[in-house]
């Protein structure tokens, strides 16, 4: 199995190369991908990026905004935060089932002394049942990736004021803010790991699942190196998806009803545009994880009649788990159906 570690420090060129890498057929699955980057917040591909972050904290603070092609929640990184992604056919892979995606990593940081780790939930990662890592899927063309954080020595203070975390989500965990909710991993390794900055992390973790006794021997015999074309076509997505604006922050429409719910599997947050009790446009937010591209249903749902009776019908004839998983069907149609 290759990997690589990226040079950058910019999420959007990281988000673009880890792209590009998964679709360009230049590395051949399974392989994984480590990434560290300056204080950003990438939003989940469903989300409303304006009522995730705060914008004014974000922009005293140059915090770069972007948007990821995976579903789930909001993340704010800095350089004591350690991506990692791994990529693997899409048919050896059931579609949510991060436990197994993530297991090279949880394998490493217990061989460093985090003895306590848990995967937990629908996506993350915890010690001591606080959040060290969350991570997201994605499916394409017959690939998937899941990529997450590791939180080593990251500015907590930061995460609890450039994000905008919704009162149902902090509730349905019985916390009281942000802050308590995660926790940097560093203290619970063994000494001889303390004192390692994030770059020396990534590499100790890169030793341990490739079993080399030197990061030196695991570049030589594993490391794939970007080359010319690479970098040329890194450079295109980075321009045509991760700064651009409409991407990240997208257009909005006003919307007259809005359908919230927190489920287990996710939050979906529906917004309707009605018009002489029609549907006239739909979008629907949230941290949810499906295989499929929500784009599809909302347009299912444009020009139906805005009754409970009619839109049962249009969303009893789809299956719904191809946008939310894990998440009951039944369940989604009643918060997307009720009239109030």
């Amino acid at each position: 199995m290759q990997y690589i570690a990226m040079d950058t420090k910019d999420i959007r060129t990281n988000l673009a190369t880890e792209q590009y890498l998964m679709n360009s057929g230049k590395m051949t699955p399974p392989f994984m991908l480590f990434y560290i980057e300056g204080p950003c917040i990438i939003v989940g591909r469903n989300q409303n990026t304006m009522e995730e972050i705060d914008p004014e904290y974000c922009r005293e603070h140059n915090i770069t905004i972007t948007r990821r092609l995976s579903g789930g929640g909001a993340m704010y990184q800095d350089f004591g935060n350690m991506c990692f992604s791994m990529v693997v056919p899409a048919k050896d892979q059931k579609f949510g089932d991060f436990k197994s995606m993530v297991q090279p990593v949880v394998d490493g940081l217990k061989e460093m002394g985090a003895s306590n780790i848990e995967v937990t939930g629908r996506n993350d990662i915890v010690l001591d049942g606080k959040k060290f890592s969350g991570n997201a899927m994605y499916t394409r063309d017959g690939k998937t990736f899941s990529h997450g954080t590791c939180m080593f020595d990251v500015d907590t203070d930061v995460v609890a004021s450039a994000l905008r975390v919704p009162k149902d989500k902090i509730e349905s965990k019985g916390i009281k803010s942000v802050r308590s909710r995660v926790v940097n991993i560093k203290p619970y390794l063994k000494e001889e790991y303390r004192n390692m900055d994030t770059f020396q992390l990534r590499d100790e973790l890169i030793k341990k699942i490739w079993k080399t006794n030197t990061i030196e021997e695991a570049e030589e015999n594993y490391a794939y190196v970007l080359d010319d074309e690479d970098k040329k076509e890194i450079a295109k997505l980075e321009q045509e998806i991760y700064y651009n604006w409409d991407w990240v922050y997208g257009k909005s429409p006003k919307f007259t009803v809005q359908r919230r719910k927190h489920f287990a599997g996710g939050t979906i947050d529906a917004r309707f545009n009605i018009e002489n009790g029609t549907i006239e446009n739909v979008v629907i937010y949230g941290d949810f994880f499906g295989p499929e591209n929500v784009d599809e249903l909302q347009d299912e749902l444009k020009g139906t009649k805005y009754s409970q009776e009619k839109i049962k019908e249009k969303l009893n004839a789809l299956d719904l788990s191809r946008f939310f998983a894990g998440i009951p069907q039944d369940e989604i149609t009643e918060l997307l159906s009720t009239q109030q």
